[in-house]
């Protein structure tokens, strides 16, 4: 059997339930969480006391929520680049998720720095106190973060653009790869320095 038709034969039997289940369990989990933390957690203990605690929590929960579909993804993108990819849908729909999920991301980090720039925010502490914080945790992973973007929008409109050609083309296959295992190294610098900003001085 050919490539082609190898490919069409991963793709042609399986990919619309593989996805559907994928939603599914998604929504599920998701929505169990904000129930449970709804149901159990005062809001004034759930997003803190700060001036920019409600854009925090926002751009957390899309980080976070990134976080989760970039893992997924990097394993996805990792049966692509050994040519062994079943759930290629799963892969667009993934890939989609993340561009979005970064997109949110980014904008409510953007909100976020409003405070942190502010006269008595973080960045005033940081630089009077700890520089280095500032300089290297903060600018590092601001700028760092938004290479996720796009590289997610590219590795996306790669997939939907050539869909089942992508597994019949070596080279298309190594580049939505690589774009998506760079966005998940920048997610995760900037997820974890973020996180120890955070704890050291919230906005």
């Amino acid at each position: 059997m050919n490539d082609a038709g190898h490919s069409a034969e991963f793709l042609d039997t399986h990919e619309p339930a593989s996805t559907a289940s994928l939603l599914a369990v998604v929504a599920l989990l998701v929505g169990t969480a904000l129930v449970f933390v709804a149901a159990t957690a005062p809001l004034q203990m759930l997003i803190g006391p700060h001036r920019g605690a409600i854009a925090a929590t926002f751009h957390g929960m899309a980080a976070l929520f990134d976080l989760a579909v970039g893992t997924v993804g990097l394993y996805l993108a990792w049966r692509l680049w050994t040519g062994r990819i079943r759930a290629f849908a799963d892969l667009q729909l993934l890939a989609t998720a993340g561009a979005t999920m970064s997109f949110l991301a980014i904008v409510f980090g953007n909100w976020l720095y409003i405070y942190y720039r502010d006269k008595e925010g973080p960045r005033s502490y940081f630089k009077a106190n700890m520089p280095a914080i500032h300089g290297i945790f903060f600018e590092f992973k601001e700028f760092a973060a938004l290479y996720t973007l796009p590289l997610t929008v590219i590795a996306a409109f790669i997939l939907w653009y050539y869909g089942a050609r992508v597994l019949d083309r070596k080279w298309l296959r190594y580049s939505v790869a690589l774009l998506l295992a760079l966005a998940f190294f920048y997610l995760v610098v900037a997820f974890g320095l973020g996180a120890a900003v955070t704890k050291l001085r919230p906005a």
